[in-house]
């Protein structure tokens, strides 16, 4: 059995995500610029800590002036009817997949059920909100003590805000909102050059073949720089021959006209070298569209790379018009804290 340093901080084990959160990102990071606006009540713990997306601690003997500090979301104990809730914006709009609402740490209060509702707001004002429109996406779900619980949502509108009620108080380590962002680039002004495959323009990770030292490529499309080494994509150490890879697809179609490859943090572990294939992909599955990339046209022949620096390549960068999808390899393994491709969205 691991030893534990007294006192020290204790930090909730990853959940053991299923197919449909992997090729999701959380919208509700405030990286993307999510943000908790407000709580009917937290006394014990801040509603934006529920946010935080660092797993949750538990520290021995830590405590504020109003209890033992908790790291999440808690209320009082209710002593009256109703519930409490707690209002959230999305980082940006999107089809939710469905959510991980973690209670670790929180074992004696824990709510006995949660549920969400959601809505599309063009404010975050807290009167607004209270009288807009609710549909509730996540019925009331029993809750356990001290662990995470994958609910999928089967709506398929896409939201702004979240309405997260707990039946009736307790607290709530974590909350994460798997779904898929909604591109706004086709409202991009003419001409305009974006980062087609960011994340916040609703680029997302189809596939890629290994990512031991993170959880997806998807670290790649956040936005800023990353912020240490754990802050993007990284493989394992390969032992065999070949390299590795992954597939993103663009917010919507585009021309790639300059693309940078930011290697930061990554000093005795980034890749040797780097190349983008691309394709106009119509129709297919993640799987198919997987299979298909390795015959892609070359987007960026093979480039030198270096550690913790930011690659731009321009006058390398093939002219292949408007494309939907690119295969990002790297030889043969290592760790690429960002992948931006900018350019024009396609004419319609």
């Amino acid at each position: 059995m691991a030893s534990h340093t007294p006192g020290a901080p204790v930090f909730a084990p990853a959940a053991e995500l299923p197919d449909w959160a992997l090729r999701s990102v959380d919208l509700a990071n405030p990286r993307l610029g999510a943000k908790a606006l407000t709580a009917s009540d937290d006394f014990f713990a801040e509603v934006s800590r529920m946010l935080n997306p660092e797993p949750a601690q538990f520290v021995p003997g830590k405590f504020d002036t109003n209890g033992k500090w908790m790291d999440g979301w808690e209320s009082r104990r209710k002593r009256v009817a109703g519930h409490d809730w707690a209002l959230v914006r999305l980082g940006v709009k999107g089809v939710i997949r469905g959510f991980d609402v973690d209670t670790s740490h929180f074992t004696g209060n824990y709510p006995p059920a949660v549920s969400i509702e959601a809505c599309v707001s063009e404010t975050d004002e807290v009167e607004a909100l209270q009288a807009a429109t609710w549909t509730e996406i996540l019925p009331a779900s029993p809750m356990g003590p001290n662990r995470h619980h994958l609910l999928e949502c089967t709506s398929t509108a896409a939201w702004t805000h979240l309405r997260v009620n707990m039946y009736p108080d307790g607290g709530i380590a974590r909350l994460r909102v798997y779904g898929r962002p909604v591109s706004t680039l086709a409202t991009t002004a003419a001409g305009a050059l974006v980062d087609l495959v960011a994340m916040e323009n609703g680029g997302r990770a189809v596939s890629w073949n290994d990512a031991s030292f993170g959880s997806s490529a998807s670290a790649l499309l956040l936005p800023g720089r990353g912020m240490n080494m754990g802050d993007g994509w990284e493989t394992r150490r390969r032992r065999e021959p070949g390299n590795d890879w992954c597939v993103l697809e663009l917010g919507t179609p585009g021309t790639v006209e300059r693309i940078e490859v930011d290697t930061a943090f990554f000093k005795g572990n980034y890749p040797d070298r780097c190349s983008v294939q691309a394709a106009y992909v119509t129709g297919g599955t993640d799987r198919s569209i997987t299979t298909q990339s390795m015959f892609w046209q070359t987007l960026l022949p093979e480039q030198k790379l270096e550690m913790d620096a930011i690659h731009t390549f321009t006058d390398e960068v093939a002219r292949l018009g408007p494309i939907t999808h690119v295969r990002f390899n790297i030889f043969p393994d290592g760790g690429v804290s960002r992948l931006r491709l900018w350019g024009k969205v396609e004419a319609k």
